[in-house]
């Protein structure tokens, strides 16, 4: 038989007490002897009457009962009510370094196509030229179209046509072309011929050729630079953005898709937004007007990033004091806002406010200030100068921070609310002023991306750096639009409509006058021989024939040697049948 386990004695136990280090003379037994932790199971089972048996009945001084260590509990933090009075900080001096508003003269009478070449200047647009030239040299190169040098009133007429197709949207390119009378489309083929459009489209390039293939070579290293083929390009649109217009104190910044799911290497997803794929770019508007200040494109992580995170990042790179000015208020949203921006801006004399997520670093602890079941229109609020914190109830909790409001102000806000008998009826519930200015200034960028949806250039295209190629001219245009809405405001004169200014600027850009006929014709539509070489001088007059498209058109069959040197169709050229000048009538 197994020997029976002896129990241990109260003098035994209190020794094993005074061989334990615990602070204080407590023990906390529920971290240390947890439910079903190790330590337990080496503690041999006792009873009581095993212990007074073995107990020695000497004069030995009773112990002291055991004390349960307490846990350490965080104080909780006094969030205040409506009912409580809270101070805006002092009001920030706004010292813009410009006037705000258009920064060109607003006693010269503006075109569209002069407030468009406001972003793309004909300089900018001669080194696009070159750059198009030099790659294009390379690339089309046993190409099945005869590549030539583009020049700068051409490069404008393939932007007038950019302009055209964003306005007019039909399923491919060759539809703006197509002769077919259901489309009812000629103005492209006034202006170009698809394949001299195409052939631009495919071959417009950014940079320098020789800069790019250094710029490979060194992928993986500190010198390699992701956006190289569209640097010049945007720090051209940037400089230009903010050179043409200062912005007015309100000033949104909020990150936009440019939609594409090539692998660049740097193309996002973004599970929340309507774009889910695409480019990111962080922008800074005009909440006034949505006017793009400034914009920057994220390539990821780099190796100059700061410890403070990306969020911080994105907005102190927009929001420049040698630039602006001071006194800017500035709206973020919750992927934003955070104590360490909010205090480094106001350190800079620029205000805050934004959302701001639960868990942020640096945020007060909230749990338990309200519940599903708090009233609608319940608030709390903390202050830690220079902010104050705003947690309020609407359909569900809001928590906004600011270093420019004050906590409440008496402002009230409409909501409809279901009663017991199920109707609905309007009712006035409080708001934090906070809340209510930042839904009044915060649409500063969606403004902008509602005006680019409307008639954007963007198309699917075979490379990423041509994807925003076409976003920037969508930027130029809209800005371009913008500006003359404030023009039209301060000489108190009616503006166009944004399909008015639009249409306008593709005419412009495409040399047309209001009637619609061109101010300078192709003169590339000569009749020539389908046949580049002819070997038999006895079939000279026939060889390469092909069918005339004309002809096919009508469901005739019809052949002939000639065709349109700039349209490369075959048409019919004979005294009694003339479908070369029916095609191009």
């Amino acid at each position: 038989m197994s020997r029976p386990l002896r129990g241990f004695s109260v003098n035994e136990v209190l020794s094993m007490w005074d061989d334990i280090e615990v602070d204080g003379g407590e023990f906390d037994t529920e971290s240390s002897f947890s439910e079903g932790s190790d330590d337990e199971e080496n503690i041999p089972p006792t009873s009581s009457a095993a212990a007074s048996a073995s107990e020695p009945k000497g004069d030995h001084q009773p112990h002291q009962p055991l004390k349960r260590a307490r846990r350490a509990t965080l104080s909780p933090v006094e969030w205040k009510t409506e009912k409580d009075v809270d101070m805006a900080p002092p009001a920030l001096r706004f010292r813009p370094l410009r006037t705000p508003g258009v920064q060109v003269d607003t006693t010269v009478r503006h075109t569209p196509a002069n407030l468009f070449r406001l972003f793309f200047s004909p300089a900018v647009v001669r080194e696009l030229c070159n750059y198009t030239n030099t790659y294009a040299a390379v690339n089309a190169a046993g190409k099945s179209y005869a590549w030539v040098d583009v020049d700068v009133q051409e490069f404008y007429l393939f932007l007038g046509l950019l302009q055209h197709t964003a306005i007019m949207k039909l399923p491919s390119v060759e539809d703006y072309w197509s002769r077919n009378p259901v489309l009812g489309v000629t103005f492209a083929a006034s202006v170009m011929t698809r394949a001299r459009f195409q052939s631009l489209l495919w071959n417009i390039h950014l940079s320098d050729l020789e800069g790019d293939q250094q710029n490979d070579l060194q992928k993986g290293t500190l010198d390699h630079n992701r956006l190289f083929r569209v640097q010049p390009l945007l720090d051209h649109m940037r400089v230009a953005c903010k050179s043409s217009y200062h912005p007015r104190r309100e000033l949104a910044v909020d990150e936009r898709m440019v939609a594409t799911k090539a692998k660049t290497g740097f193309t996002q997803y973004i599970k929340n937004k309507p774009t889910r794929w695409g480019i990111k770019l962080f922008v800074m508007a005009d909440s006034s007007n949505g006017y793009t200040v400034d914009f920057s494109v994220y390539v990821g992580k780099t190796f100059d990033s700061s410890e403070k995170g990306l969020s911080y990042d994105a907005v102190m790179d927009l929001v420049q004091p040698a630039f602006l000015g001071t006194g800017y208020h500035v709206y973020v949203d919750n992927f934003y806002t955070s104590p360490t921006l909010f205090t480094d801006l106001s350190n800079l004399k620029m205000g805050a406010c934004g959302t701001y997520r639960k868990g942020r670093k640096g945020c007060p602890p909230s749990q338990g200030v309200m519940t599903r079941k708090t009233p609608r229109g319940t608030m709390r609020w903390l202050r830690q100068d220079p902010m104050v914190f705003v947690k309020w109830m609407d359909t569900r909790e809001v928590s906004v921070c600011s270093t420019i409001h004050a906590a409440h102000a008496g402002d009230t806000v409409r909501r409809k609310v279901k009663s017991r008998d199920g109707r609905y009826s309007t009712m006035e519930i409080p708001c934090p002023i906070p809340v209510v200015q930042y839904n009044k200034y915060m649409g500063g960028v969606d403004r902008s991306d509602q005006l680019i949806q409307y008639y954007s250039a963007h198309r699917r295209v075979s490379r990423s750096y041509r994807t925003l190629f076409l976003h920037f001219f969508d930027i130029a245009s809209t800005n371009a639009y913008i500006l003359h809405l404030e023009l039209a405001q301060a000489s108190q004169q009616k503006p166009l409509s944004h399909k008015a200014f639009l249409l306008q600027l593709a005419g412009e850009l495409c040399e047309v006058e209001p009637s619609g006929v061109p101010v300078h014709r192709q003169t590339t539509h000569l009749p020539v021989g389908c046949a580049e070489e002819v070997g038999n001088r006895s079939n000279k007059a026939t060889a390469g024939r092909r069918r005339c498209q004309h002809c096919s058109a009508k469901g005739i069959r019809n052949c002939t040697p000639w065709k349109c040197q700039a349209c490369d169709v075959p048409l019919c050229l004979q005294l009694d049948r003339n479908c070369f000048a029916e095609w191009h009538a």
